[in-house]
């Protein structure tokens, strides 16, 4: 008689690198097994949803590919060819390689490499911990949101805003920058809501027709990099129009009739000129939220992809300031709570022990850093040797060409802490097999919510999988270095943090499951003023002293707009380069992580790039087709997928597909630039000129 499998539903909060952190109830079968994973109903802004990726974990979390031993490179870097070792026999070879670059180039010519393959604070930035106390080269983290968070944070003061529930009590909520269908579900659970509840529309403001836009009642699609030309005609038309919340502006914002008078000139007319959107539409959306004072602009991350993308984030976010729609419960602006939750990361990144005067490198520009490029280097030493934990820059990393030239180097030494055998694995000279975050303890929150939670270890790991911070803590005492958190658990340092935080301890946040960190209405809506000094939105913007802690400036940014406006610094096409393209996200992978989940690959089929079938007929190529793409920085081919809900002239590739997945190995990153972006460096991701032409004969796919 067969014995039925014992079930336990534990919780936990997803660790991937997505501003939902949803709360999850995990099945535990047998004490060993994970089964499926559901969006908690317990937590309010998760409220019992959860993307399909996540929900299939047990194919990820059980997958028969998983990394389960050390392994020694035996062959060519890249070959695949490697041999099983001990940990000791690992940990004591990259301690040896640390101290002899060290001992030879100087401690910054050892750079540990990490970014978001987990968001929880002790396994994603314990690494700075061992860079801090040892002086090796630190990380500046541009790959991601800097572009976004000094947009907003240029206007508001910090990066805080409305409740994101507050989108079920909106009439119009303005999904703008962001797909969230695809990338962050839970922002429509509530937008539907208010659909269900009160007949409120929801607008999308993008750049295609993608899954979230073809859901909305007001659907605006713009050429890539022209958010603030739109955001600019809208606005002329709410003071044009007598929309503009003019006792709001008096009491809340710094220069409304500077803004008024700067506006005269940029007319629907002109807005339509840049951005592809019919005047009518301009003059519609702007009707639309001048007479809905509950319009929740939900902001996101698409804008921190261009290179004018901070100016655009401002510009956009103007506009609930132009209505007063803050003043409203289900209005205002929304991007990210950063700055409610107040971590002390003291002990978790040893800032106790960091050295201003040790270089900082930029994770973007790795590919200039690894070959030797002087000012990707600060001018110091080259980089000699490297730890990388959750990322895969041999994909993800833009400027692909140096990038792989700069792994291929024989005299770099490379051990790569990871899950699945990347890109970047291959490169290595040894790879770790790391846990995945339902087998250590860590501590998370919700960038794209309020909430703050423990998420415990639910089962064993497999073989002989340890924990980032099991990793450094090996590392540590063979290099000689001493630092409390080096000595501690995982859930030790979890209880210190969030003591030294004001939460309490890590048992009281357990209690709680998932705390709710949300500030009250009045300071949610900036009632009582914005994050600035003065308690204004600021309009005007000194873009040189935006309120963001530890961030350099790069980039053109004293050239940046005072005012919104359209900020014409992106890549524009021309005669050899005549389209524009965009690598936005794919609904099935996130970065590289699930590529290599079944139900992910089955989903996403192979690489494409979405055109308008006018522009493929001049290029000569049909739906199937397959093209190559290419720019100064590199080639790649790809399969033509016709759309006609995007402008002539611009491309869509969704990603991050495999090099690999690609006839003749070269992804899609092999055309985006390192370039910084203003004020605070970043990466141009969506901002990209190439050429297309059919491929005259298909390349094999590498194995």
């Amino acid at each position: 008689m067969n014995q039925r499998a014992a079930i336990d539903i534990r919780h936990s909060t997803c660790p991937h690198d997505c501003p939902s952190a949803c709360a999850l109830d995990v099945e535990v079968i047998d004490g060993g097994t994970i089964g499926r994973l559901r969006g908690s109903k317990r937590q309010t802004y998760t409220a019992g949803v959860v993307c399909a990726k996540v929900a299939r974990y047990a194919e990820r979390i059980h997958h028969p590919d998983r990394l389960t031993y050390p392994m020694r490179r035996t062959g060519p870097k890249g070959s695949g060819q490697f041999a099983r070792i001990s940990w000791d026999e690992a940990l004591d070879e990259i301690a040896a390689r640390f101290d002899a670059a060290e001992a030879e180039f100087g401690a910054e010519s050892v750079w540990p490499y990490y970014y978001a393959g987990t968001m929880g604070l002790v396994m994603r930035d314990g690494i700075n911990r061992l860079a801090n106390v040892k002086k090796y080269s630190r990380f500046y983290s541009t790959i991601c949101a800097n572009v976004a968070w000094a947009g907003f944070a240029a206007g508001a003061g910090k990066v805080a805003g409305v409740d994101p529930r507050e989108m079920a009590k909106s009439d119009l909520i303005v999904i703008w920058g962001t797909n969230p269908v695809s990338t962050q579900v839970n922002v429509m659970t509530h937008a539907a809501r208010a659909r269900k509840e009160r007949g409120a529309k929801i607008a999308a403001v993008d750049i295609y027709d993608n899954e979230t836009m073809q859901q909305a009642d007001i659907r605006i699609i713009l050429r890539p990099g022209t958010d603030g030309a739109f955001a600019c005609g809208v606005m002329h038309v709410l003071f044009r129009d007598g929309l503009a919340d003019r006792a709001y502006l008096a009491r809340y914002t710094d220069c409304p009739d500077d803004l008024e008078a700067h506006l005269k000139t940029r007319t629907p007319a002109w807005a339509s000129s840049i951005c592809g959107v019919p005047e009518a539409q301009i003059e519609a959306f702007a009707h639309a939220v001048g007479h809905t004072k509950r319009s929740f602009f939900r902001l996101g991350y698409g804008f921190t992809r261009s290179r004018n993308g901070a100016a655009q984030m401002h510009a956009a976010l103007c506009i609930p300031a132009v209505t007063g729609a803050w003043q409203h419960e289900g209005g205002g602006a929304f991007f990210n709570n950063g700055a409610i939750f107040g971590f002390d990361k003291t002990l978790i990144e040893g800032l106790d022990q960091l050295d201003p005067a040790t270089r900082v490198l930029d994770q973007s520009k790795i590919g200039r850093v690894l070959t030797g490029d002087a000012e990707a280097l600060d001018g110091g030493a080259p980089v000699k040797a490297m730890l990388i934990q959750n990322t895969n820059p041999m994909t993800v990393a833009p400027e692909q060409e140096l990038v792989r030239a700069g792994f291929a180097r024989e005299d770099l030494f490379v051990a790569v802490h990871e899950q699945f055998m990347t890109e970047t694995a291959l490169m290595a000279d040894l790879v770790l097999p790391a846990t995945m975050f339902l087998e250590h303890d860590d501590l998370y929150y919700g960038g794209g919510h309020q909430h703050i939670s423990v998420g415990a270890r639910l089962v064993e790991p497999p073989g002989e999988c340890r924990s980032n911070h099991e990793v450094l803590q090996g590392l540590a005492q063979r290099l000689g270095v001493d630092h409390p958190a080096f000595a501690m658990t995982p859930r030790e340092v979890i209880d210190t943090t969030l003591k030294a935080s004001g939460h309490g301890g890590i048992e009281q946040l357990e209690a709680d499951l998932w705390r709710d960190l949300q500030p009250d209405f009045r300071a949610s809506h900036f009632l009582d003023g914005f994050g600035h000094p003065d308690g204004k939105f600021h309009f005007k913007v000194d873009w040189g002293n935006v309120n963001l802690a530890r961030k350099l400036r790069l980039g053109p940014w004293q050239e940046m707009p005072r005012l919104p406006d359209h900020w014409a610094v992106t890549e524009q096409a021309d005669a050899e380069h005549p389209f524009r393209l965009a690598t936005s996200p794919a609904r099935s992978f996130l970065n590289t992580t699930f590529n290599e989940t079944p139900s992910s690959q089955a989903r996403e089929g192979e690489p494409n790039v979405m055109m308008h079938p006018a522009d493929a007929a001049e290029v000569g190529v049909g739906e199937g087709d397959l093209v190559m793409l290419g720019n100064v920085r590199g080639e790649t081919m790809l399969t033509v997928r016709l759309s006609s809900g995007l402008r002539r002239g611009v491309l869509i590739a969704e990603s991050v597909f495999p090099n690999r997945a690609h006839r003749g190995g070269r992804g899609i990153n092999v055309l985006t630039s390192a370039e910084s972006i203003a004020p605070h460096g970043g990466a141009a991701f969506h901002d990209n000129k190439v050429w297309v032409k059919k491929a005259d004969a298909p390349l094999a796919k590498r194995d």
